[in-house]
């Protein structure tokens, strides 16, 4: 006997009593909620429009997608197998390098390999009986995300059940771990402080408590005073040396006292910076009211209580040839040839004199291209009058975006002289040099000590001569905000360079996007970031264990708790700001699990136990792996509480993208909890 019947999209065929199986094709899912590097899936198309093409053969049917991208299925029950085609899609047109893989209830089931431009496709066949999650994923192959247009052709699962479907990533509740400051004083903030002779000084203490708060200070440099109100330190940095300074807090709720070492001379950021950026927020809509404000709200939210200082000011601030809004069009430059501020920004001393009132310190962004990334002013042939400008306005940080100069440095300007450039032919590291050592020593010239961030992606090795040329930091790759879903990816990148970094010099991998962030794809409007709790806690301990700057670059405006205690967790930023300046060093346990190891200046250890893996998974770290022996104090960053006394090693259960940041000292340093 047969019998027909219906149940939503999906048509049964009873036989004899038994279920005949189904075809649900992954095109008919819902595609939305497939998470990927670059745009969004297609059905039954490749990434550029295009249909699904492999090895010459065109399929009807499929799904196009970009590498690194993961597509979650709720099997429910009488699923049976997954089958599709896969490989790199003719039309991505360059050097792809992507890798297929299909994870059931956690478990990997097929992995493609590397698969390039031109490798024949592959034929996927999973058992999918008594499965409840089905995990589809693209990775990039170890080499970045470009041109890596990955097709799932004929792709469809064979069911005698419910019909499956898509769901977002797995949910997980974000969990407050940090634990809220007491009512007591507790000073934070780096143990070591770098200044030049001579310039303006401006450090404002930070410390958490209940205020009102006295501090006093001893052994506190001639030309130095501080405000016992505010804890802010001003005055004439003092003449070459080391001083040390013990810093009492005191409310009425208790007292604290630490240290902290002033070396005045050449080096700056004997730390890396920390602050805020405007730039993965407010993109070109960037308003002088805005950065007032957010100063405001780095006091009020408690970020400078903790070490955030830069109040910076990204793209946009200056006058641009063309532009939608008219309020930023105008002259590039006044008749003395200083660069002019938009409508937007009616007195740009005004504002840094504002943000330095708080404590706080004030940064400004800039091109050594004509244009800047936005189409702005930017400061070619005029970089000796912008670094006196930002000098007399106050700036203490300046961001340099390579941008537009790359038409330069290609000899795109024919008037140019005495620049190094590399036509149509191979860069050259005197090309890639040129425009960061000019600046670096026209800054040097400056009557106060201005940071500046080589913002040029990494290219021509910058780690390696960053430093010489007159910078603090410099990006090592793009932007991080095309890529969120690669963070792991982007960290393990940098820690490569681990050797370059230290006081004075630190790779910066870019902002830290948490909270409320635009698209950086359309500059759009802030909204929650994709990122899970688990990966925003892992995000910042990678950053955190790096040793890079550390610039939230989220909407101040919409600071939650959670986003609060990532952003503010003192034990976790003391790992960052520790003053030995290592970046961790990565052994890998396997693909999905690594463990990054920093030692610090008081002889203990930062561990970080990281899960790149999309199920839980037991992270180990064995002493001979931490590079210590014995019994062994351990404690957990995030929760700040000790979790006991170890003597071979520390595990944990790591949740899906997830980490477990501990610090290990040897159990005879007893089990304090800081310093």
């Amino acid at each position: 006997m047969k019998k027909l019947f219906s149940t939503g999209s999906l048509v049964f065929l009873l036989v004899a009593g038994a279920a005949a199986a189904d075809v649900v094709w992954m095109d008919t899912l819902d595609l939305s909620l497939m998470r990927q590097g670059w745009g969004s899936a297609q059905t039954n198309r490749a990434m550029r429009g295009g249909p699904l093409k492999l090895a010459g053969k065109e399929y009807e049917r499929g799904v196009g997608t970009h590498a690194t991208s993961t597509f979650w299925i709720d099997l429910s029950s009488g699923a049976e197998n997954f089958l599709a085609t896969v490989g790199v899609d003719e039309a991505a047109n360059g050097p792809a390098t992507v890798v297929f893989r299909v994870t059931v209830d956690g478990h990997k089931k097929f992995d493609s390999g590397v698969m390039k431009t031109g490798t024949p496709p592959k034929s996927v066949d999973v058992d999918l009986k008594g499965a409840k999650t089905l995990l589809l994923q693209v990775l990039d192959g170890g080499d970045g995300v470009g041109f890596d247009h990955a097709d799932w052709a004929e792709a469809r699962i064979m069911t005698s059940g419910r019909a499956p479907v898509a769901v977002a990533v797995p949910v997980e509740e974000k969990v407050v771990l940090t634990p809220k400051p007491g009512p007591q004083p507790r000073l934070n903030g780096p143990t070591i402080y770098g200044c030049r002779p001579g310039n303006p000084f401006l450090y404002r203490i930070p410390a958490q408590g209940v205020r009102p708060m006295k501090f006093t200070l001893s052994g506190l440099p001639a030309g130095l005073k501080v405000d016992e109100r505010t804890g802010v330190i001003s005055g004439k940095n003092p003449s070459t040396g080391t001083y040390t300074v013990t810093i009492r807090a005191k409310n009425s709720h208790g007292t604290d006292t630490r240290t902290l070492r002033i070396v005045s001379g050449e080096t700056l950021s004997l730390t890396p910076s920390m602050g805020w950026n405007h730039w993965y927020a407010h993109y070109d809509r960037v308003t002088d009211q805005m950065m007032r404000e957010a100063a405001d709200l780095m006091i009020s939210s408690g970020m400078a209580d903790v070490g955030y200082s830069y109040v910076n000011i990204d793209d946009c601030w200056m006058n641009a040839p063309k532009h939608g809004d008219q309020k930023r069009v105008g002259p590039l430059r006044d008749d003395q040839g200083r660069i002019i501020p938009n409508q937007y920004f009616p007195d740009m001393r005004g504002l840094a004199d504002y943000i330095h009132g708080k404590g706080l310190k004030a940064g400004l962004y800039t091109s050594p291209g004509t244009l800047t990334c936005g189409g702005f002013g930017g400061a070619y042939q005029h970089e000796a009058i912008d670094a006196r400008t930002f000098a007399e306005w106050g700036f203490d940080f300046l961001k340099y975006d390579w941008c537009s100069y790359g038409h330069i440095a290609e000899g795109g300007d024919p008037k140019a002289t005495n620049i190094p450039t590399w036509g149509k032919g191979a860069p050259t590291l005197e090309g890639y040099q040129y425009p960061y050592r000019l600046m670096g020593g026209l800054l040097r010239q400056q009557p106060r000590d201005i940071l500046l961030n080589h913002c040029q992606y990494g290219m021509g090795d910058v780690w390696e001569w960053g430093a010489a040329v007159g910078g603090q930091s410099w990006r090592t790759a793009g932007d991080l905000g095309f890529e969120l879903d690669r963070i792991f990816d982007v960290a393990l990148k940098n820690s490569e360079h681990r050797a370059w970094s230290g006081p004075g010099s630190w790779n910066d991998p870019d902002y830290i996007q948490i909270g409320w962030i635009g698209n950086a794809r359309g500059g759009g409007l802030p909204e929650p970031c994709p990122l899970t709790g688990n990966e925003q806690y892992a995000y910042m301990s990678l950053w955190a264990l790096m040793a890079s700057p550390i610039f939230f670059s989220g909407d101040m405006t919409h600071l939650d708790e959670f986003t609060l205690n990532v952003l503010c967790n003192p034990e976790v930023i003391e790992v960052n700001q520790d003053a030995l300046g290592q970046c961790g060093s990565v052994s890998h346990i396997n693909e999905q699990l690594f463990v990054m190891v920093k030692d610090l200046e008081d002889g203990g250890k930062a561990v970080g136990l990281f899960n790149r893996g999309d199920f839980p998974s037991e992270v180990r770290a064995s002493w001979s792996l931490v590079g210590c022996s014995g019994s062994q104090v351990v404690r957990d960053l995030w929760r700040q509480k000790n979790l006991g006394t170890f003597e071979t090693e520390f595990k944990a259960t790591v949740p899906r993208h997830g980490v477990a940041l501990v610090k290990i000292q040897p159990a005879t340093a007893g089990t304090a909890k800081r310093r």
